[in-house]
């Protein structure tokens, strides 16, 4: 990949233009990080004007990766990783909105744009990184393309098709409340948005204010026109190291403590963020980072990276697992705690291990 690849591009598939921006130089046969955003949301902002207090000027981003790419601790890892941004089709900051009746990609169509993005760049594998929509889109990809994925982090993960009761639901919210609330909803938990926090009156303000709410709803339908993705543990599932990640306070922890019981427990990680709420990578994101370089560590790169967050809990669960060194043969569950201390190399139990 030459390194004028570097910055935004706008990449031909077969179900449309798919917006691509591209970080850092190649480094060898290493996989590139390819990130997936979730709706409501792009793979960096573009700053808006907000002022929902006193301070003036505020900035406000719709980003779902800037906090954790511009984290001090992740500049180690783009050093040493080219980062690819896939923002879904029309929701780029400054998308012209789609003529009435376009029919928008499914969420299967856009897993199956990705490999548009592969060949342009000549890119071999990937790790990828997506939140909701995307943790679904990358891991159908993943089903498609076993072999050009070396591992995944999925946020917010929901494997599964609306059931009739959610579907009736979902069309009895839209009657009764708008596009931005929904999506809203979607993003928070309960708590947050009865709260009003800061964060989630930014990201309101951002996607109601934004040019092309229009396109957010086309993917909105998508998502929640979403077909199972018919992972079992002990027939099909994703064949490669997973870690899974969710606020313990956000609105999907339910959807992903299921999806941690359809995955290969030897290659699967689940990360439950302590005092997190429906966007970890956004409210945490030195702690996602440090989890994520013991992930990348345990597929065999960056053995030197630097460790200063993650430690190790009094309380363990009851899973038997082997060690958390780099080798894939374990399962373990990553949690919050408060007590200060080191991540053990060798261990006969699944590890709960602090920020």
């Amino acid at each position: 990949m030459p390194e004028c690849w570097q910055g935004e591009h706008s990449i031909e598939t077969p179900y449309g233009v798919l917006h691509v921006t591209i970080h850092g130089a190649p480094k060898g046969k290493r996989p590139i990080i390819l990130t997936y955003h979730d709706v409501g949301l792009n793979r960096e902002g573009t700053p808006l004007l907000f002022n929902p207090s006193p301070e003036p000027r505020a900035m406000l981003y719709k980003s779902c990766f800037d906090n954790l790419f511009q984290n001090e601790d992740m500049q180690e890892v783009i050093k040493n990783f080219v980062v690819c941004h896939i923002d879904a089709p029309g929701q780029e900051e400054g998308a012209p909105v789609f003529p009435v009746g376009y029919q928008y990609p499914s969420l299967d169509q856009l897993a199956d744009m990705i490999p548009c993005v592969m060949q342009f760049f000549n890119f071999r594998s990937i790790i990828g990184i997506g939140v909701g929509a995307g943790a679904y889109i990358l891991s159908r990809y993943t089903l498609n393309y076993p072999n050009s994925v070396e591992g995944l982090v999925l946020i917010n993960m929901d494997p599964n098709a609306k059931g009739w009761i959610d579907w009736a639901a979902h069309k009895l919210t839209g009657l009764t409340s708008s596009m931005t609330d929904m999506v809203v909803t979607h993003l928070f938990s309960q708590d947050e948005i009865y709260n009003n926090t800061e964060l989630v009156q930014r990201y309101r303000h951002a996607i109601a204010n934004s040019t092309n709410l229009a396109n957010i709803q086309l993917y909105w339908n998508s998502f929640n026109s979403r077909r199972d993705l018919n992972i079992e543990r002990e027939t099909e599932t994703l064949k490669c190291p997973v870690m899974l990640v969710v606020g313990d306070q956000g609105p999907h922890e339910d959807a992903t403590v299921e999806c941690n019981t359809k995955l290969d427990p030897t290659q699967t990680s689940f990360l439950k963020m302590a005092d997190s709420g429906g966007l970890p990578q956004v409210t945490q994101p030195g702690k996602l980072t440090e989890a994520f370089k013991y992930f990348v560590q345990g597929m065999g790169y960056m053995p030197s990276a630097c460790m200063t967050r993650l430690s190790r809990s009094r309380t363990t669960s009851l899973s038997s697992a082997t060690s958390m060194d780099g080798t894939r043969s374990r399962s373990r569950t990553l949690s919050q705690g408060s007590e200060a201390g080191h991540v053990p190399t060798s261990t006969s139990q699944t590890m709960e291990v602090s920020c």
